[in-house]
Formats: C-alpha cells, structure tokens, sequence
C-alpha cells in the first residue's frame, strides 16, 4: 500500500478467512491489535468473504508468508486465479504449495523463499544492504520508504540485466546489487531527515562497495582455507527436523 497498490485492490486472508467490515472477531480485538482492524476497513473494496480459496477466485497475484506447506495452498486454489497468474510462496522451509504444482495450475511467475528453486524471494536480497546503508548514514530509523527504495533498486538491476519468468530478482552471488540497494536506503533516510551525517552519493557508492566486497573476499579466503566451513547443500539443512 505504501509503494502505490490500491489498498481497495487487496485482499487480506488470516487464519480464519478474508478481512472485511464485518468480521467482528477482529472488531473486537481492534483496541489491542488496531492495525489488523484498519486493514479490514481499508482493503476488499468489493467486500469479498471466505477463506483462502474465495480469496483467490480471479486474483492476479498471491503473496503468502503464513504456514509451511506443502498443501497450506492447494492446487486447485490456483487454478482459479487469474490467467498469467502470479504466486510468491515464501514460507520456509516448505512453501505454502510447491513451485510444479503451482505452475501446473496456470501460474505464470513462481516465486519462494528458497535458494533450490527459481526465484527466491527473501529477506537476505534485503537486510544486508539496507542496513549497510542504515550504518553508513547513521539513521536513526529504518523507515518503510527506505526499505521501499531498496525493492525499486532490486527490480530496476534486475530489469537492466534482464529478467524472464524463471528470474525475476537479483540472486545471492549478484553482489553488486548491494551496493545499489545501500545508497537508495541512505538518501532516502538523508531525504527523510533521519541521517545524522549526510555524505554524498559517491561517497556512500565507494564505502559500500569497498566494505561489501572485502567482506565477500575475506570470507571466500577463509573458507578456501578451511577456516570457515562451507555450508551444507539446501537440501540437507532442510531435511533436518
């Protein structure tokens, strides 16, 4: 809502259905959780009920982090979508439906939270540079526009390096997104007022780049060297209870 969705546009689904007026449990609770009240106020403009599958019925896209699955979203579900549909499943370590069942439905665009499939869409594409840029300006907070600025820097490197169904972000090992994100989140903060130094584009491009990038080779060293284990295939971890 914030980056410019029209909240009317949205559905909101919890455990126990769709977000709407009427749903007086969440009425009730509105002094204690007021933000989840204002959403059934403010999105389904259509005043849509039900649970997850009603939700779904023509939708364009679906954006879970809720309960691993697989079968927290069912196939059929999905296969009521809107045609060239979109679905990122981002509960881990199982998403919410697994990306062949989804694409056998009709989807279009899958997305997980899981480096093993295409297109992981997760937190670690996120935290290291805004706080890199967070740091490197000294800000006080971390603002939803500034984590916003980072997701545009995310898609515009993705686009100018080209994007297709199966890789739509930038991955882990495309370092030099990193530096991108860091600068966006640090002028946005200066923009906002929340920096308490305010050094200048290039200064903050040269420090993030030269701080990143050692970080990267120092730990590529180390791991050559034994020093630092490498990390287990996904698989592995995964497989663990």
């Amino acid at each position: 809502m914030r980056a410019g969705v029209k909240p009317g546009n949205i559905m909101m689904v919890d455990s126990k259905g769709i977000l709407h007026p009427d749903r007086k449990d969440i009425e009730a609770q509105k002094e204690d959780n007021p933000w989840k009240w204002d959403f059934c106020v403010q999105t389904n403009a259509e005043g849509r009920t039900g649970d997850t599958s009603d939700s779904l019925k023509g939708a364009d896209v679906c954006i879970a982090a809720s309960k691993p699955g697989p079968g927290t979203i069912k196939k059929e579900w999905v296969s009521n979508m809107a045609t060239n549909s979109i679905v990122f499943a981002c509960a881990n370590p199982i998403p919410e439906i697994w990306p062949w069942e989804a694409k056998e439905a009709g989807v279009k665009v899958m997305a997980t939270g899981r480096s093993d499939f295409e297109n992981q869409i997760n937190n670690s594409l996120g935290f290291p540079a805004i706080f890199r840029g967070v740091l490197d300006v000294k800000a006080k907070v971390i603002t939803d526009d500034m984590c916003i600025a980072a997701a545009r820097e995310l898609s515009r490197f993705a686009e100018d390096r080209g994007i297709h169904e199966g890789d739509i972000v930038p991955r882990m090992d495309e370092w030099e997104v990193f530096p991108h994100e860091a600068v966006a989140c640090a002028l946005e903060s200066i923009k906002e007022g929340v920096a308490r130094v305010k050094p200048s584009r290039q200064e903050l491009w040269d420090k993030a780049v030269a701080i990143i990038k050692n970080a990267r080779e120092s730990t590529a060293l180390l791991m050559k060297h034994g020093l630092i284990p490498s990390p287990p295939p996904e698989e592995e971890v995964l497989s663990k209870p």
